[in-house]
């Protein structure tokens, strides 16, 4: 069984470690973890690990964020992945700092990835991991905020909030989304 990961972000140096990037942080740590390594492919970055006989074929859009749906699509096509298989890991200002929300579909919130992929799919029928960065900006400065690094307190706790979206990918993988969300949504 296969199964797509996509984690949202935009390429560049500039955009390193900032809070819109935490999907290409999750599958920089799942890689890692994993001794895999990123290949430049088409439309973004791709590598693949083996967990109990599954494959986790992990992407990392070079789209920009605005495109995102683009590489989604070409990947779900390429590795003849259904939609149901495919997870996105993306950035949450709604929800407060490290919180996980594992959701098999809804609504793009306001996130330009998001609202490109539905347009590109023609649905919000795909499952997606939410990674709260929380919204401790003043009124007016919100992708400021995005495009910022986390703040110094935020970095020392991002690597058990990074572990714990990778549990929650391997979860997703192995056990199915009913399970993995009962049991991770509510901690």
């Amino acid at each position: 069984m296969k199964y797509l990961i996509v984690g949202l972000g935009n390429i560049g140096r500039q955009y390193e470690n900032t809070r819109h990037n935490i999907g290409f942080m999750v599958l920089d740590a799942l890689a890692e973890a994993s001794n895999a390594v990123f290949t430049t492919v088409r439309y973004g970055n791709r590598t693949e690990i083996r967990i109990k006989g599954r494959t986790f074929i992990l992407i990392k859009p070079s789209t920009f964020m605005n495109l995102s749906g683009n590489a989604v699509n070409y990947w779900l096509q390429k590795e003849n992945i259904p939609v149901e298989k495919m997870l996105v890991i993306v950035d949450d200002l709604a929800l407060p700092f490290g919180t996980l929300r594992l959701k098999p579909r809804g609504s793009d919130a306001g996130h330009n990835g998001l609202k490109h992929i539905q347009q590109i799919l023609g649905s919000d029928v795909y499952p997606r991991l939410r990674f709260g960065i929380g919204n401790d900006f003043p009124k007016g400065f919100q992708v400021e905020y995005v495009l910022s690094q986390f703040t110094e307190e935020e970095r020392k706790e991002l690597p058990e909030k990074i572990e714990r979206a990778e549990e929650i990918i391997k979860s997703f993988g192995l056990a199915g989304i009913q399970i993995t969300m009962n049991q991770y949504n509510n901690k």
